[in-house]
């Protein structure tokens, strides 16, 4: 796990010196991703500078840094991620005669690059984002893994193409313009987080996930996808049935080989342990297939008491497998002390990301470079309320539109309740709730698209981007499945999870130095689960995932009514900040506050 930063400069534009320079700035920037080394490699005569920051992880001997050339001299790589079947891999590529000097994934996957192309793409079971330099054919390599829980940025300037791990390196570098981009700014104020392939800043871009591209000096960046998640759920198999009990084996078989796989390491790995259904299944099937080193809990004052305070299930749940538990406390004098390092640490604006930021902080204080975290676990097994909600919500509205006069009234409710709330999505109900994706976008929006106009600065609120809920919905998940409830775990998987819960998990863990890993967030666990994927409506996805460990939750998860992930911190700014108060309260507040304090820090001058 690291950060990646790679120039390269058009024909005429070639100087080593300021090559390095750009090149350092960018690395520079990701230092708290990769606090364990810094390399450098260029091929000045080809205009190409390669950068990267090592966090260590896997052969953690210096012949495994980074930038690394292949064997025949051809090939150089700066790779963000983790290849968990690296192993299997570099067997295959020793029994045909390839020589390898490390034992990192690293060079594993520069091997098969040189021998295989993109065609290995499809083999890859891991977190990636990868740019290999070709030599002889003189072009870029770039690709991102299936999901996109790894990040990749480029923007293509007067001097080059830049490309790295983090939209704020490409700022570093100097050479990209800050004007804003309006699609990805009104994504952040619609749904709180910033929608790929779109940035905060029109220059730059994502590498969209599942995709892969060649960028040569010449000009332009070709990218295709690889791998759409898309088509696991709405693309499902005719033996989409199973009996309970085979289910139940599947999901065990599936889950376990995850775990297992997600576990590859040369250092201790932890996890973030809730006390829910998701984190505590981790945390015993780790134990089934290796060690935990320690279990991270957050406390705060605010939920003593309450359904929101995980603590006391967690360690229960810790003693119940052994594991080493830390209870780590964090007060609003300590959000108020972290508060510039958090936002700086916030690649993009995002009204989330805040709960994982600390209790990544809490694993490095604890010497943890690498934990596993329950998230996706709701998107694959459907257990949010919305999977039931949203549905219903269209087939509700669907009914009421058959009523004569009921249309009518079901507006006028809708205004209504924009007025109580406060929040003027309510009154888009009767103009999208027939429609799944417009039900979804009300459900999880924050902000209405016709509030834009007075959240987006003028020259962007006057520029042509789409505000029509669901066309915009339609371009972030494709063609959704036939099956409601399918539908949403497509919407959740390839929206929420992938650009603000995938994202957050991303620039929060790595401002510490750790790597947070996915077990239920994997491209081929969810193809092994894909013949189930039906199966697993009501409670029955989540009962499954809690019958995997061969030894039994214990009673206390199964009674805690869920509630996410919380934080305080709401709250805690309205304590600290009257203007914050004023901008409305609760997320919409906070989404304001967070925005314009991410302008700031990447103002010239920030």
């Amino acid at each position: 796990m690291c950060g990646l930063a790679v120039l390269l400069t058009w024909p005429g534009r070639r100087d080593s010196d300021a090559m390095t320079s750009v090149v350092r700035r960018m690395c520079e920037s990701l230092r708290p991703r990769g606090p364990d080394g810094e390399g450098f490699w260029q091929d000045p005569l080809s205009g190409v500078c390669l950068g990267h920051r090592r966090l260590s992880i896997i052969d953690l001997d210096a012949r495994a840094s980074q930038p690394m050339v292949s064997g025949c001299g051809q090939f150089a790589i700066v790779y963000n991620g983790e290849l968990y079947n690296y192993e299997t891999l570099r067997q295959e590529l020793i029994r045909r005669g390839v020589r390898l000097r490390t034992n990192s994934d690293t060079e594993v996957l520069l091997e098969l690059f040189v021998r295989d192309g993109e065609a290995m793409l499809s083999r890859l079971r891991g977190m990636f984002a990868i740019a290999i330099w070709d030599a002889g054919r003189r072009r870029l390599f770039l690709a991102r893994d299936p999901y996109g829980i790894k990040p990749l940025y480029y923007a293509s300037t007067e001097d080059g193409l830049l490309v790295a791990s983090q939209v704020r390196a490409i700022i570093a570098s100097g050479k990209v313009d800050r004007e804003g981009c309006p699609q990805g700014q009104a994504s952040f104020w619609m749904l709180g987080s910033v929608a790929e392939p779109y940035t905060w800043f029109r220059a730059v871009r994502a590498l969209p996930a599942g995709h892969f591209g060649y960028a040569t000096a010449r000009g332009g960046l070709a990218v295709q996808s690889f791998w759409n998640i898309g088509g696991s759920w709405n693309q499902l198999p005719d033996s989409a049935s199973a009996t309970p009990l085979c289910a139940a084996r599947s999901v065990r078989q599936a889950v376990t080989r995850s775990v297992s796989a997600h576990m590859v390491a040369d250092v201790p790995v932890g996890i973030l342990l809730s006390g829910g259904v998701d984190s505590s299944c981790l945390a015993a099937v780790m134990q089934q297939v290796g060690t935990a080193a320690c279990g991270i809990t957050l406390q705060f004052a605010e939920f003593l008491g309450r359904p929101e305070d995980e603590s006391a299930r967690a360690a229960e749940v810790a003693g119940v497998y052994g594991i080493r538990h830390v209870i780590r406390r964090v007060d609003r004098a300590e959000f108020e002390r972290d508060l510039p390092a958090l936002l700086v640490a916030m690649d993009q604006p995002s009204i989330d990301g805040v709960n994982t930021w600390y209790a990544t902080k809490a694993a490095a204080e604890n010497g943890l470079k690498v934990v596993l975290s329950g998230v996706g676990a709701d998107e694959l097994f459907q257990g949010y309320s919305l999977f039931r909600e949203v549905p219903g919500l269209v087939s509700a509205w669907r009914a009421v539109e058959r009523i004569p006069g009921a249309a009518a009234l079901a507006e006028w409710l809708g205004k209504r309740q924009s007025r109580r709330s406060g929040n003027p999505r309510w009154a888009l109900l009767p103009r999208v709730a027939h429609d799944l994706r417009g039900a979804w976008f009300v459900r999880r929006s924050v902000f209405a698209p016709g509030e834009l106009a007075q959240l987006l600065p003028r020259h962007l609120a006057d520029a042509d981007h789409c505000v029509d809920p669901i066309g915009w919905v339609a371009a972030l998940a494709g063609p959704l499945a036939a099956c409601p409830r399918l539908a949403v775990g497509q919407l959740e998987s390839m929206a929420y999870l992938r650009n603000q819960l995938l994202r957050d998990s991303d620039w929060a863990s790595m401002s510490h130095g750790v790597e947070l890993r996915t077990p239920f967030v994997d491209a081929v666990l969810l193809r092994e689960l894909q013949p189930l994927l039906a199966a697993f409506s009501g409670s029955r996805g989540k009962r499954y995932l809690a019958q995997t460990p061969v030894r039994p939750l214990p009673s206390c998860v199964w009674r805690r009514r869920k509630t996410g992930f919380c934080i305080p911190v709401e709250q805690w700014l309205g304590a600290m900040d009257a203007n914050a108060r004023a901008s409305g309260g609760g997320l919409r507040g906070w989404a304001r506050w967070v925005a314009a304090s991410y302008d700031r820090s990447v103002s010239p001058c920030g």
